[in-house]
């Protein structure tokens, strides 16, 4: 079992930065790729980015390429994502997954472990 909390989320202008983080519990966490996705209200959750269990390779949705970043610690049990040139769009409740399977994709389906969320508002 893998447990997920993320922090970080908040209120912040368009063309602002925040930093999500996302711990995890378990000796496992260095052996999985992780993921970061988000819900905005009304609309299905989206993939943001992944990252390989080495960090060595990542993958992001177009709508945040060149803006944001993941990365991982996995010394510090850690998954981060860096969100730069925030958009009013980019408003929405963002979760941290856990892939086993080391897929790493943008399907929701192989994240067998999320996290309860962290909000993140943009404002115009």
């Amino acid at each position: 079992q893998v447990q997920l909390v993320e922090s970080g989320g908040g209120l912040v202008q368009a063309g602002g930065s925040l930093r999500l983080s996302c711990a995890a519990s378990g000796r496992t966490f260095s052996s999985y790729a992780m993921g970061w996705f988000r819900q905005a209200p009304g609309k299905e959750r989206e993939f943001v980015a992944a990252i390989s269990w080495s960090g060595g390779s990542t993958y992001y949705a177009d709508s945040v390429k060149g803006r944001f970043t993941i990365s991982r610690d996995n010394a510090k049990n850690t998954v981060y994502l860096q969100m730069n040139s925030l958009k009013p769009e980019d408003t929405a409740v963002y979760y941290c997954a856990a892939d086993p399977d080391n897929s790493g994709g943008s399907s929701l389906n192989p994240y067998d472990y999320w996290g309860q969320g962290t909000q993140v508002t943009v404002s115009s």
